[in-house]
Formats: structure tokens, sequence, C-alpha cells
């Protein structure tokens, strides 16, 4: 998958599931301050990246995650390309 489709997606279940506003979605903006990404959001975002993507994101491996685009780094690198 291309990085630009994962990107299309992501923004996609950001806005639509997670409602995030679009206007602030952007590559360096960090999942919990920008996006306001919480807790119980996440346990949303781990059930749409495994419909998705086709993998369980794992919560150790998110650790240093901390913006969007490494969000989609990570994404990347589990299906690879």
């Amino acid at each position: 998958m291309e990085r630009a489709k994962i990107e299309e997606i992501v923004k996609t279940f950001l806005i639509e599931e997670i409602e995030v506003d679009e206007d602030i979605i952007n590559p360096e903006a960090s999942l919990k301050d920008d996006l306001g990404i919480d807790s119980l959001d996440f346990v949303d975002i781990v059930v749409i990246v495994e419909r998705n993507f086709g993998f369980k994101i794992q919560a150790e491996e998110m650790a240093d995650v901390k913006n969007l685009k490494q969000f989609c780094d990570y994404i990347e690198s589990k299906i690879g390309k």
C-alpha cells in the first residue's frame, strides 16, 4: 500500500470516527495535544486500524509515536509497501 493511501485512510477515520477537525490534521500534529486523542479514542483507533490495515497495534510499540507522521510511519512499517 502506498504512503498516500495510508495517510488518506488515517485522515478519513480521524475525521469520521474520532471526530477530529480536518483543519488541524497535519503530519506534525501531536496525537494527544493537537488532535485531542485520548485513551478511549485510542481503543477505537486500534479497532479501526485492524479493520483497515489488517494488524493489531501493540501498545508498547506505540510508546514513541507522538505525532501523525510517526503514526503513519508505524502503520507503513507494519504493512510494508
